[in-house]
């Protein structure tokens, strides 16, 4: 008999529903709950719809082939089922929280994928080694590699995914929509076969028509994938995605078809078993993307109705039952402005976004892969299938989103803490404080995910949880994260996969205030900087010294303006007079975890203080934005127009990394004469190729690295004269 799995996962995490009971198994965790910060809700059973037969088989334990926070994952369900788990790492990962999480654990090698994660017999040795009787390969990686899954069913050891044939013929996108057309899902116009070279690219891409979009056969999560809208344009894009595509899959196969501008992004999950069973578990709006890698994905989608939801999701089963699919996968669409929708592609695997079916679904998708593998039937019929409630994904990374939406950014995580005290969040994470983003892997810090009664709930949710998130050590992208939610177009729903560009064509400049907010951030940098000066005073003297002044006459430079505010300290907290205004900030400000919970005429608002070089010099963030604020005395401010201005180096002459990385290429040499926009070097971080080239015309004086040599970001690669 079916019985409702109420899978709970440990107590360090947040709550995320509301309107039933919620429980909680906390008993021997492998490690600390200080490091147990992946998905947990508190209000209601997270998984309140997953099903089970009480005393089926399971596997005793399995090896998660795999790192980070998708291998946690993984492992938290294992845990709920009682099932034991073995973790490969790299030797850089053998102290990640993936690795201390499993029971088990066992190095593969070096840092780098190619030498670790991406190799197939270590990790098969590893299964043997533990005596695991599955594997789950999580995303990435071999999770879509049709050998290795083949490879394991040699050993009578199962694949936590798909059949290989099912594998071979969904992940390689030529058979795919070979198969597609013939189960007759709606199509996008292309070649049907591999683009050879560049120069057939070019041909080819003639013959459809520009805008073509070059993309990897075996390739996903956006690398190995350009869009083209010219002859040079589409032999470079061939260059760098084929190099891409060998690099993070080991297969540099390319095909090419029609890119439809302005269209929207939506995928169905899907879940099969072995026993020809296929369901829909809606879809998922996945437009918000940057350089063709998602940013923010939301379920249910804004544009979909049930008529249109039925029609891609029977779709998309019809794609599965294709191939004989037998695990969880998605199946992706193209969809136009008049709810045409097109194939994409299918993704044999778990998808990185899938905590947001999830929630809306209530059904563990991991336990069902699980099952699936393990030869059981499902549970649930189409009708089973909800749509309960709405969930956003935040893809929280370690980039700097004022360099093209995002370069990758490197280091160690001084300070982290999750947002896990509000209600409605879940985090899926693999790192903690102390944590080290790296050049050898992808840049997710976190999946910080939202949920409501309706979108509305959500993104109220979303706001608070990027406001109070706590991260000190590398630059992220929750400046951008925060700004997109407010925004009118986003709120509206009115979205399409070039939203970035038309929302941002000048790139993302932060957060621009009102002057209201302008006021607020004024008045909050001047009751900080009193606070600095009567606690400092208290320290200094003891006791309160009488002599400080009842009122404080004070300069703000903020945004390359200048403000004059006064600031009292009243019984309450402190009151600023500011452009005739008066702010009332009530209560102490406080510094826990780096944040600043205070109110400010009786609304409550909160600011993170990200650096303070002294008292009166302050870097805060507001509104998921961080701006740097200077609070003087006027007399200070009187001395400071006596300084000389510091000079601007002019770098138009340079050619600079914009993040750490490794040059896979550099094609001048001293003496070399170079044209404006002329492809300099290649540089590889995070598994992206990213082509720099020459920012004028000129002769090349240095060139200061070497192919395959390391930079950091701002390190001079090439200098003309």
């Amino acid at each position: 008999m079916a019985s409702l799995l109420a899978l709970s996962l440990p107590a360090r995490c947040s709550s995320l529903r509301t309107g039933r009971s919620w429980k909680i198994l906390t008993d021997s965790l492998p490690i600390t709950r200080s490091f147990y910060t992946t998905a947990h809700v508190a209000s209601k059973d997270l998984y309140w719809n997953d099903r089970f037969n009480e005393g089926e088989q399971q596997f005793e334990k399995i090896l998660i082939a795999n790192r980070g926070e998708i291998a946690c994952r993984v492992i938290k369900t294992c845990q709920r089922l009682g099932i034991k788990t073995v973790a490969v790492h790299s030797d850089v990962d053998s102290l990640s929280v993936h690795a201390r999480m499993a029971d088990e654990r066992i190095c593969i090698g070096p840092a780098p994928t190619s030498q670790s994660y991406l190799q197939m017999e270590k990790i098969l040795d590893a299964v043997k080694q533990t005596g695991s009787q599955a594997v789950h390969p999580g995303y990435g990686f071999l999770s879509e590699n049709t050998k290795f899954a083949g490879e394991l069913e040699k050993m009578g050891v199962q694949f936590i995914g798909p059949n290989s044939k099912s594998i071979y013929d969904m992940g390689d996108k030529i058979e795919s929509k070979r198969i597609a057309t013939k189960a007759g899902v709606n199509m996008i116009p292309g070649f049907d076969g591999v683009v050879q070279d560049g120069d057939h690219c070019v041909k080819l891409a003639n013959e459809i028509g520009y805008p073509v979009m070059i993309k990897a056969s075996a390739g996903g999560g956006g690398k190995g994938m350009r869009i083209a809208w010219n002859d040079k344009e589409a032999k470079q894009a061939f260059r760098l995605s084929s190099q891409e595509a060998k690099s993070s899959f080991g297969d540099d196969r390319m095909l090419i078809e029609k890119f439809i501008d302005n269209p929207r992004h939506i995928e169905v999950q899907v879940l099969c078993d072995k026993h020809g069973n296929a369901l829909w578990l809606n879809e998922r709006e996945c437009s918000i993307q940057r350089r063709n890698q998602k940013v923010i994905e939301e379920a249910p989608s804004t544009f979909v109705d049930p008529e249109m939801r039925k029609a891609m999701g029977d779709q998309a089963c019809m794609m599965a039952k294709a191939v004989g699919y037998d695990s969880a996968g998605t199946v992706e669409f193209l969809v136009d402005s008049k709810k045409n929708f097109f194939f994409l592609e299918m993704n044999t695997r778990l998808q990185v976004e899938h905590p947001i079916t999830e929630c809306i679904t209530g059904i563990d998708i991991v336990h069902q892969m699980i099952r699936s593998a393990k030869g059981h039937k499902l549970l649930h019929e189409q009708k089973d299938i909800p749509v309960d409630g709405w969930a956003l994904e935040c893809r929280v990374y370690a980039e700097d989103p004022y360099k093209n939406f995002g370069m990758p950014s490197i280091g160690r995580l001084s300070r982290y803490q999750e947002p896990l005290h509000l209600e409605n969040v879940r985090c899926d994470s693999g790192i903690q404080e102390g944590s080290e983003i790296s050049i050898y892997y992808d840049p997710m810090i976190c999946k910080l995910v939202t949920y409501g009664k309706n979108r509305t709930d959500a993104l109220e949710t979303m706001k608070h949880a990027l406001d109070s998130y706590v991260i000190r050590g590398v630059t992220h992208n929750i400046p951008l994260l925060r700004d997109i939610i407010t925004e009118s177009k986003f709120v509206s729903g009115d979205i399409t996969t070039k939203y970035l560009q038309e929302v941002y064509p000048d790139g993302f400049q932060g957060k621009k205030l009102s002057e209201k907010e302008t006021n607020e951030l004024v008045a909050l940098s001047s009751a900080l900087y009193v606070s600095d000066e009567l606690r400092s005073n208290d320290f200094e003297n003891g006791t309160k010294n009488m002599d400080m002044p009842a009122k404080f006459e004070l300069v703000v430079k903020a945004m390359n303006n200048i403000y004059n505010t006064t600031v009292e300290k009243v019984a309450e907290g402190f009151r600023v007079h500011l452009n005739g205004d008066t702010l009332d900030i009530n209560g102490q400000i406080q510094f826990h975890s780096q944040l600043i919970n205070t109110t400010l005429n009786g609304v409550d608002s909160q600011f993170q203080l990200s650096k303070r070089q002294g008292a009166g010099s302050y870097s805060l963030r507001f509104l998921g934005t961080v701006f740097p604020v200077q609070v003087l005395t006027t007399f200070a401010a009187e001395m400071m127009k006596l300084m000389p201005e510091k000079k601007e180096i002019d770098i138009s002459t340079m050619i600079l990394a914009p993040m750490p990385g490794m040059l896979k290429s550099v094609n001048v040499e001293p003496g070399q004469k170079v044209g404006e926009g002329q492809e300099v070097c290649v540089l590889e971080a995070m598994k992206m190729q990213n082509s720099l080239v020459a920012g004028k015309s000129g002769v090349v004086k240095k060139v200061n690295f070497k192919t395959g040599e390391t930079v950091s970001e701002d390190d001079v690669i090439v200098e003309l004269e």
